[in-house]
C-alpha cells in the first residue's frame, strides 16, 4: 500500500467518525457537511434525498416526527462503527462498507449497515472527504427501541 492509498484512507475513516459524532450530539448541520453539495443519503425503505438541504430537512423533520424521540427522551445516543471495509480506494473515489450498532438509554437500540462512496472535498484540495451516496440500512431494532417506528 503506497502512502497516498494510507492518507485517503485516514481522511476517509475522518468523516466517517465525524458524521455519527456530529448526529450523535443533534449537531444536523455539522453531521449533513460530511455530504456532496449534491451527495445523496438513501436509508433503505424511504425515497433517496439528494443533497444536503433535503438531508437536513429529513433529518429534523424526523427528530420532531410522531413516535420519534425527542431531545429529552434520547438523553444519548452512540453509533459504534466497525468493520469498515475499503472496497475500492482511487485519487477520485472511494467505497466502504461498515456496521454499526447505535446505544441509547434503553442499551443496544438498533443496528445494521452503511454502504458509502466518498469523493474529495472540491474546496479542500483532497484533504476532505465527503459521502457522494450513503446507503443506511437497518438490520434489526431491540425491543423498546427508541428509534423505531
Amino acid at each position: 500500500m503506497e502512502l497516498w492509498q494510507l492518507l485517503i484512507r485516514e481522511s476517509v475513516r475522518d468523516t466517517l467518525a465525524r458524521y455519527n459524532n456530529a448526529g450523535d450530539r443533534l449537531q444536523l448541520a455539522d453531521m449533513v457537511g460530511c455530504f456532496a453539495v449534491d451527495g445523496v443519503m438513501h436509508i433503505t425503505g424511504r425515497e433517496p434525498l439528494p443533497g444536503r438541504k433535503a438531508i437536513l430537512t429529513a433529518m429534523s423533520g424526523a427528530l420532531g416526527a410522531p413516535g420519534a424521540p425527542t431531545n429529552a427522551e434520547r438523553r444519548f445516543a452512540h453509533h459504534h462503527v466497525a468493520s469498515t471495509h475499503f472496497m475500492s480506494v482511487t485519487t477520485e473515489r472511494v467505497e466502504t462498507a461498515s456496521y454499526f450498532a447505535v446505544h441509547t438509554p434503553i442499551g443496544l437500540d438498533h443496528w445494521g449497515r452503511y454502504r458509502d462512496t466518498l469523493v474529495p472535498d472540491a474546496e479542500e484540495d483532497g484533504d476532505r472527504w465527503l459521502f457522494e451516496r450513503r446507503r443506511i440500512t437497518t438490520d434489526g431494532f431491540a425491543p423498546g427501541s427508541l428509534f423505531a417506528r
